[in-house]
């Protein structure tokens, strides 16, 4: 019986199966394409690797694909029809449990046998990234950062993949509002391995949750060579580096990137590289700004997906592309069939993220884009503070914050506009948007005094901003 580097066995696994087994968790670690070719390989050298198959049901279901995670799961269930327990190490066991879970859409579950096999193995790379992005899946900022938290004390700081661990931790301490603590851990491992886009991003954020867009732009701009390309992250990175154009008020630089990294005639249609095509279109929708034919284009790539009820977090997307296209029929026959989803189904994960949150924010989004203000702010302001619930990041779920606050000052709600802008002026006091969000109120209020100061403020933090972009 072959073991991984860590010297956990592996059963049913030959010397050059585990050999490709960790070529496929550094590509995992990285993002890189080639983890799929790796895992491949994995079971053709050895076609009943326990580690092996549990590794394929994953990177089936990481992509937040409806269709390759119903393939991983044919794929895994007849795996198990042969496979015999009493072979199995105990570790194996735990993580035939948590990918069963997954497969079976019980999330949570999954995330918390991963959390186990972590405790008891905390250098099991697997169970550590993959139970790391069903935390992000499921918004759970506290487990981000302490599952990886409570297993670094167990890594020698001289394994090669201890970088990575910490990029990791760095993407949970930010979620979990540790900014400070998170750029300094983040950049650490990026010394380790300048590659580590997960860590370049868990950097990111921070400069994106505490408003320092300019700071933001210089790091991106520094490390261009080591995350622009060639890697799963990179459209991601890219929509990053648009935020912060956007909040320079860049909107032709925005919309370049947008054409050349985000969404274009090569995209691939993934669920992942749509929502953050969408994401940034909506934001543009807030902010005013025309997009062009650029809305069609997209309802249409979500239109051939032909998705199914699978992750709610997808369909908020979809719905956005949708609404600002105009296609509002189209919206409203996702929310209707994710309705008869929550209505016949169990409460496994995805349903309790459709009902609770998924489905008031999805209607709220065709609210707003029928100009129905009110009823979008009465369908965000209970949930406004369970927005994790369905998935994401902080970074990501701000466009639904904002669609709130832009509902509110258009349908005249005045008090809950100014309640909104103090908690984003004082948690990102550099930050143009929220300065120009106040200066409309003020106008609003006819306080004309307060009004112009913003907007100058604003205008200052712009100006920091595009003299920070590289044309």
């Amino acid at each position: 019986m072959a073991g991984d580097r860590h010297g956990h066995p592996m059963s049913r696994t030959s010397t050059e199966a585990a050999g490709h087994y960790e070529q496929a968790l550094e590509h995992l670690l990285f993002f890189r394409a080639e983890v799929a070719d790796a895992a491949d390989r994995v079971l053709s050298a050895a076609p009943r690797s326990v580690m092996g198959h549990v590794l394929a049901a994953h990177l089936g279901l990481l992509g937040t694909e409806e269709k390759d995670a119903a393939d991983a799961r044919d794929t895994f269930e007849r795996f198990k029809e042969h496979a015999h327990r009493g072979e199995m190490t105990p570790r194996e066991r735990m993580h035939v449990a948590a990918a069963t879970a997954w497969l079976k859409g019980d999330l949570h579950r999954a995330g918390r046998v991963l959390g186990e096999i972590s405790v008891e193995y905390p250098r099991d790379v697997l169970a550590l990234a993959v139970g790391h992005q069903i935390d992000f899946f499921t918004g759970n900022a506290p487990r981000l950062r302490d599952r990886i938290g409570g297993a670094l004390s167990a890594w020698d700081t001289t394994d090669p993949h201890y970088g990575p661990v910490l990029g990791m931790y760095a993407f949970g301490l930010e979620e979990a509002g540790h900014y400070e603590q998170a750029r300094e851990t983040g950049l650490a491992a990026v010394d380790r391995r300048p590659r580590d886009v997960w860590a370049i991003h868990a950097v990111v954020h921070t400069y994106e949750m505490q408003g320092r867009f300019a700071d933001g732009i210089r790091y991106l701009d520094a490390r261009a060579a080591d995350w622009a390309a060639g890697n799963y992250l990179n459209v991601h990175n890219w929509w990053h580096y648009c935020l912060y154009a956007l909040e320079a008020g860049d909107v032709s630089r925005v919309l370049d990137i947008y054409d050349s990294a985000l969404h274009h005639a090569g995209s691939t249609g993934a669920a992942m590289e749509l929502l953050d095509a969408a994401a940034l279109l909506w934001r543009l929708h807030l902010a005013g700004r025309d997009a062009g034919d650029r809305w069609q284009r997209l309802a249409d790539a979500w239109a051939a997906r032909h998705d199914g009820a699978y992750y709610a977090f997808n369909d908020v997307h979809a719905v956005m592309a949708y609404t600002g296209a105009g296609r509002t029929a189209e919206a409203e026959r996702l929310v209707r069939d994710r309705e008869r989803y929550v209505a016949g189904g169990p409460r496994l994960s995805n349903h309790a993220m459709t009902a609770d949150v998924g489905l008031p924010v999805c209607r709220a989004l065709i609210a707003f884009g029928n100009q129905h203000y009110d009823r979008a702010v009465d369908l965000l302001v209970p949930v406004r503070h369970r927005l994790g619930e369905y998935g994401g990041s902080h970074a990501q779920r701000d466009a639904v914050h904002k669609t709130l606050l832009e509902a509110a000052l258009r349908a005249g709600r005045h008090e809950l506009a100014r309640t909104l802008l103090s908690e984003r002026v004082n948690l990102r006091p550099v930050c143009p948007y929220n300065w120009l969000a106040r200066a409309r109120l003020a106008d609003a209020l006819g306080e004309g005094a307060q009004a112009a100061a913003a907007r100058a403020t604003a205008a200052d933090q712009a100006a920091e901003g595009m003299a920070a972009l590289k044309r």
